[in-house]
């Protein structure tokens, strides 16, 4: 286990621009993956309007070892019917142009809390006209009606982060499965082929540079046209311990050789996480 930062890791002091989001959400109670996963880009972000909105609760029914958002210990999980409104509160309140939603796991749920991301979607689009929504969603244990019903609605984006390479997952993710997450981005495409899909990986698990690129090969086997990668840090002595901290020479050549395999933009850094600097990421994407 590594027990100190590197010189990069570095907090921004919150302004005023950004204690007014954190008041508004507190306000409507509506829950963000900024702060309930301790983002290091917290500030930064909020500063400049961006932020993910956490939708179906803020309480997960998956145990990932790595992951700081409360773990559910009640049977059933209450869900809020009225979060999507107040979701689309904010991003009129703000005025926002590119929205991203993503939630906690609700295995509870029998279509995994999909029409909530559908009724959220649709309520986000009826604020203004052209207005953007990427979605990073669950794998609905490979529910392929789920799926639909999120494409449906439309969104820009859909992610499905990968999260870690292949042999970590029984450790990092026991209730997940490598080829389902990889199975999500490949049924998107098949479902709607005009949608950008998107992953993320973090490093830092113990994972080899062969691990790393295998998992970016599996990737576009399943035309997945996004990726970023970022830092694990982790949120507490509880969680899994930082193995080791990638050098930024090698998150370079790991963009670099994102880009060689045909991954229409990469985001590859230290402080990078899986919706980091969403917007500027699809500005200039199209298909050919």
């Amino acid at each position: 286990m590594i027990n100190r930062l590197p010189s990069w890791f570095k907090q921004e002091i919150p302004d005023e621009s950004g204690l007014k989001i954190s008041g508004l959400l507190s306000e409507l109670s509506v829950h963000t993956v900024c702060r309930q996963a301790q983002c290091p880009n917290i500030n930064r972000c909020f500063r400049s309007k961006h932020c993910t909105f956490m939708i179906l609760g803020n309480a997960c029914t998956r145990n990932c070892r790595f992951c700081k958002v409360t773990k559910s210990t009640e049977s059933p999980i209450f869900l809020d019917e009225n979060e999507p409104i107040r979701i689309s509160r904010i991003v009129e309140l703000l005025g926002l142009n590119y929205v991203i939603i993503t939630s906690v796991t609700r295995d509870d749920l029998p279509d995994g809390g999909a029409s909530i991301f559908a009724k959220t979607l649709k309520l986000i689009q009826a604020v203004k006209k052209g207005i953007k929504v990427e979605v990073l969603i669950p794998d609905f244990q490979g529910k392929v009606d789920s799926l639909k019903c999120i494409l449906q609605a439309r969104p820009f984006v859909v992610g499905h982060n990968l999260e870690t390479v292949s042999r970590l997952y029984d450790e990092l993710r026991p209730q997940a499965d490598y080829r389902r997450s990889l199975n999500v981005i490949g049924r998107i495409k098949k479902i709607s082929p005009g949608i950008f899909t998107k992953s993320s990986l973090m490093l830092g698990f113990g994972e080899t540079k062969q691990e790393v690129i295998n998992a970016l090969q599996d990737l576009r086997k399943q035309d997945c046209d996004i990726l970023t990668l970022g830092q694990y840090l982790a949120p507490s002595t509880e969680h899994y311990p930082v193995k080791e901290y990638i050098a930024i020479e090698q998150f370079q050549e790991y963009e670099k050789i994102g880009v060689a395999m045909g991954f229409k933009a990469v985001l590859s850094g230290p402080l990078v996480r899986s919706s980091y600097k969403a917007e500027e990421v699809c500005i200039g994407l199209s298909y050919a």
